[in-house]
């Protein structure tokens, strides 16, 4: 994983033994994948099941996903923690985005089929 990862948040790593919590904790702090391992199956050991299973499971569901590519720039990155939290959200702005794309390759495309267009053209030829 990227430093570009490190920046915000801990992530859920994609190739992690049991929903990759492990992993992402020890990426994130820099740290062995084995040793985080043995230190949360000894505190499974000696707190008893539940506790650090409950705890294991709400970390599973807290900590999103790592990205499968690294973030270019702060907004890549801000874009995925919100598709990661709100993916509705994430998807009305890409279609917003996406029309006002559209509208400007209409305005491009009616500057360049104008009249005034062809008639500039044909002078400076």
């Amino acid at each position: 994983m990227s430093s570009h990862y490190r920046s915000k948040g801990i992530y859920r790593s994609r190739d992690g033994m049991i929903l990759g919590v492990c992993k992402g904790i020890a990426t994130h702090f820099d740290l062995s994948t084995f040793w985080v391992r043995v230190i949360t199956v000894c505190m499974l050991l000696l707190s008893g099941f539940w506790p650090i299973v409950g705890i294991y499971l709400v970390a599973a569901l807290l900590m999103k996903v790592e990205p499968t590519q690294p973030f270019a720039d702060e907004n890549e990155q801000s874009f995925y923690d919100s598709y990661a939290n709100s993916p509705g959200g994430a998807a009305r702005r890409l279609k917003k985005r996406f029309q006002d794309l559209e509208r400007r390759i209409r305005r491009m495309e009616d500057n360049v089929t104008s009249q005034d267009f062809e008639w500039e053209r044909k002078f400076d030829s």
